[in-house]
């Protein structure tokens, strides 16, 4: 049996990856807004989940995907996971740092960013050195991490994020005084009696009023039907 998570159009192997697939993943990948046109970015990609739902999702359109992660690994795990997708020729990762590939790029030239960033600012670290880099911001701290998107993206483009509830406040905030406003925000339960938990993180350069959302995962012991509904055209059993 393959290794890693095999959803209706796609396989992902995340071996040796800092951070496997998970719930969050999907969430901001289903979640995500994507714009018609322009190539679409995937920072930190890791395995390459979010660039192939984007693929997935942007097949009518045929956008150009990008995936960058530090980790060798992880970008080794992309290729192989992106050569074995129904995309090949639309997906590209590279082993690079945001900050020092943002730096090379024209100002204002993506239109779609994606980004399941590192959560934490502080706290006890893993042991696995990927892990404990793909899950804290010693790599890349939240504020350089915003500066690149707000240097990356265009006047019309939209960067998606997700974080813990708390981490997410605080980006909210410090991407507000970058003038990078948040547009769109959707607070995540996982289920109806527990507290908000992870925060879905639309940033733009338009200025408009933030919309705000909620979704619960789970209801009854089962997915909620809004759940069921962002997510059904990936998870096999949907």
């Amino acid at each position: 049996m393959a290794k890693g998570f095999t959803f209706k159009q796609f396989h992902v192997n995340d071996h040796g990856c800092g951070m496997p697939v998970s719930t969050d993943g999907v969430l901001l990948g289903a979640w995500s807004e994507l714009k018609p046109s322009g190539t679409i970015l995937d920072i930190g990609t890791g395995s390459g989940l979010l660039a192939l739902m984007a693929a997935q999702r942007s097949e009518a359109i045929g956008q150009d995907i990008i995936a960058l992660d530090i980790d060798s690994k992880a970008v080794a795990a992309a290729k192989s996971n992106f050569a074995d997708s129904p995309w090949p020729a639309r997906l590209a990762a590279h082993q690079y740092n945001i900050v020092a590939w943002a730096q090379q790029q024209a100002a204002g030239s993506i239109d779609t960013i994606l980004c399941n960033p590192p959560y934490f600012n502080s706290g006890e670290q893993a042991g696995c050195q990927a892990r404990a880099t793909a899950r804290h911001t010693n790599s890349l701290s939240h504020q350089d991490l915003l500066l690149s998107i707000k240097h990356l993206l265009s006047d019309t483009g939209v960067a998606s994020l997700i974080l813990p509830e708390y981490e997410g406040r605080q980006l909210i905030a410090m991407a507000d005084s970058l003038s990078l406003p948040c547009s769109r925000v959707c607070e995540i339960r996982s289920t109806e009696k527990k507290p908000v938990n992870r925060l879905l993180i639309a940033l733009s350069k338009s200025g408009r009023k933030t919309v705000s959302e909620q979704l619960v995962i789970h209801q009854q012991g089962r997915y909620s039907a809004d759940f069921v509904a962002l997510a059904r055209e990936f998870y096999l059993k949907m």
